[in-house]
């Protein structure tokens, strides 16, 4: 497969959508008469080739999400893949499709880690050397995880920006192939062949949810899907620190975010990619934005109710659907594209998560200094039924007075309306919560 320059979208966006707003994209493919830079035939070349290499992953049903939006609601379970994303699809692809000069060269990527992982074990598994610029920060696990797919590791840079810029002079003085994680035709269209599987195993399907961090699964999925099922809604979501899409849809072109900020490291992308953008400028309906409280109630709700281990970026689908239920057309198919998560972030997301559904809370409150005065906080704790996860008592502070304490309390909740049952509890007994 050749590389291809993209055709500018006919229109764009008006505006950018709000946190949970979205900004609606035209769909005139059909009516151009352009040739798409990524075609139904190559997704399906893509899908023979990928025969035996990558997973026809499960789709799963979500009860609990079938209830909240009304109709059928199920998960495409990337997070399952070899590698534990989508990633290592795209990367076969792209890595197949070079000559036998350009495989004794060998090829070289930068990724913080499912990219990373994905070229590790497709350059592996066709013999290729390969070489991965990570950022000096990245999460140990994924770090050894490359290495053991059979990659050289190297770590450089603190932002992904500079681990890039170090890879790309390392293609220049090597003779090295460069693999972009999103921005090349071979990538979209074996990322592509997940809404191949989504239309064999989902038949009855009418929407489609989908992250978008460069734009490659959502542009690979749409291409797939409307050229089988153009009534099917293709819906993307970024997360609202990190959504360069809706600018760009609005501008025409692809445009650049100062400073991305996001948990969800698998879809913080400064600028879309210049193929993929053209291809979602044509064929995706929607672009939505999420929040990180979002996000992370969505990551747990993937944990208790699915028993999916998911990373932020491939729950940013569940957390569209948490968001505006009302919106998304059923059956429905959200795309669970990673599971690559650092077990640290995975605590701090899941307590984050646990806050942001009212599940956790956390005060400051001050009480008389003497012999059983936190037995007899904690016992009214006891009976209000809240599960006390941590305690920090202080009685040396300045701020305090010679006969009082400070206790600092992280709690388990059964939910906002037992926050305010604990609350009150707490004021019945005497207690003056301070914060």
């Amino acid at each position: 497969m050749a590389d291809h320059t993209p055709q500018t979208p006919a229109s764009a966006a008006s505006g950018a959508p709000g946190p949970a707003a979205a900004a609606t994209v035209p769909r005139a493919a059909a009516d151009t008469g352009v040739l798409p830079a990524v075609t139904l035939d190559d997704i399906i070349g893509a899908q023979k080739l990928l025969s035996g290499v990558s997973r026809s992953t499960a789709m799963e049903g979500s009860r609990y999400l079938s209830g909240l939006v009304g109709a059928p609601v199920h998960f495409k379970c990337e997070n399952l893949q070899r590698t534990g994303s989508f990633k290592i699809r795209g990367a076969y692809v792209r890595i197949a499709g070079l000559s036998a000069e350009e495989r004794s060269c060998g090829v070289v990527a930068a990724s913080a880690g499912n990219h990373a992982q994905g070229v590790a074990l497709a350059a592996s598994l066709l013999g290729v050397r390969s070489t991965v610029f990570m950022p000096e920060g990245a999460p140990l696990p994924k770090v050894a995880a490359t290495r053991d797919y059979g990659a050289e590791v190297r770590l450089h840079g603190q932002v992904v920006d500079e681990t890039l810029a170090a890879a790309q002079e390392y293609a220049r003085k090597t003779g090295a192939v460069f693999i972009h994680p999103f921005d090349h035709r071979d990538i979209i269209a074996g990322q592509g062949t997940v809404g191949l599987e989504i239309l064999e195993q989902c038949p009855e399907v009418r929407t489609i949810v989908v992250g978008i961090g460069g734009g490659g699964l959502a542009a690979g999925v749409a291409v797939a899907v409307k050229a089988v099922r153009p009534d099917v809604r293709i819906i993307g979501v970024q997360a609202a620190g990190a959504a360069a899409y809706p600018p760009s849809l609005a501008a025409g072109r692809p445009v650049s975010i100062e400073s991305p900020a996001t948990m969800a490291d698998g879809i913080k992308v400064g600028r879309p990619g210049d193929v993929p953008f053209g291809i979602i400028g044509e064929l995706v309906d929607e672009v939505r934005t999420v929040s990180e409280d979002a996000l992370s109630s969505a990551l747990l709700l993937c944990l208790e109710r699915a028993k999916m281990v998911v990373e932020p970026a491939g729950a940013s689908p569940v957390a569209a659907l948490l968001s505006e239920p009302a919106a998304f057309q059923g059956p429905v198919v959200a795309v669970l594209s990673g599971g690559n998560v650092d077990p640290l972030l995975t605590q701090r997301i899941l307590r984050h998560g646990m806050a942001a559904a009212g599940r956790y809370l956390s005060l400051r409150l001050r009480l008389t200094d003497r012999p059983g005065a936190l037995a007899t906080l904690l016992g009214v704790l006891s009976e209000a039924d809240a599960n006390v996860l941590d305690v920090s008592h202080v009685r040396t502070d300045p701020r305090l007075g010679i006969t009082e304490a400070e206790v600092e309390l992280h709690l388990e909740t059964q939910g906002p309306e037992h926050c305010t049952e604990v609350g009150t509890a707490l004021h019945e007994a005497g207690y003056t919560v301070i914060a």
